[in-house]
C-alpha cells in the first residue's frame, strides 16, 4: 500500500472510531457550506458555489435552508460595506465541530494511554501535515 492509501486509510478508520454520535440530521452538502463559511474568510454565495462546485442559485437555496435552522447568518464586510458576508451562529459552528471533527472524550481516552513520546510524534506529525496543505494552498479556491 503506498503512503497516500495508508494515510488515507488510516484517516478514515480514525475517524469512524473517534467521531462524535450525531445528534442532528444534517446533509454532507450543508456540512461543506459551512466549512467553507468556517475557514474561507468573508465568504458568500459566491465563494460557496465556487468551493463546492455548484451553481449560484443552488448555493443560495442551502443558505436561505441554513438561515432557516439558525445555522448561518448573514452580515456586512467589515471592509467593504456593501458586501454581504456570511457567519456561523453558535448552533453552526457546535454543529460544524460535531460533524467534522474527533469526539474530545474519546480523544482524551486515548491520549490517557498514550506515553509523552507518543503524543508527541502524533501532535507534532498533524501539525507538520496541516502546515504543508497550508503552503501549497490545498483548498484555495
Amino acid at each position: 500500500m503506498d503512503k497516500v492509501s495508508m494515510l488515507n486509510s488510516n484517516w478514515t478508520d480514525i475517524y469512524y472510531h473517534l467521531r462524535h454520535e450525531y445528534e442532528e440530521k444534517i446533509t454532507h452538502q450543508s456540512i461543506r457550506i459551512l466549512q467553507v463559511i468556517e475557514k474561507e474568510p468573508e465568504a458568500g454565495i459566491k465563494k460557496i458555489a465556487e468551493c463546492i462546485q455548484i451553481s449560484h442559485n443552488t448555493a443560495s437555496e442551502h443558505v436561505k435552508r441554513l438561515m432557516k435552522k439558525k445555522y448561518v447568518y448573514k452580515t456586512r464586510s467589515l471592509t467593504d460595506e456593501r458586501k454581504v458576508v456570511l457567519k456561523l451562529t453558535h448552533l453552526g459552528e457546535d454543529i460544524l465541530r460535531k460533524h467534522t471533527s474527533l469526539d474530545e472524550n474519546k480523544l482524551n481516552d486515548i491520549f490517557n494511554r498514550l506515553t509523552d513520546e507518543e503524543t508527541e510524534i502524533i501532535l507534532t506529525g498533524f501539525k507538520l501535515l496541516k502546515q504543508k496543505a497550508s503552503e501549497s494552498n490545498v483548498y484555495s479556491h
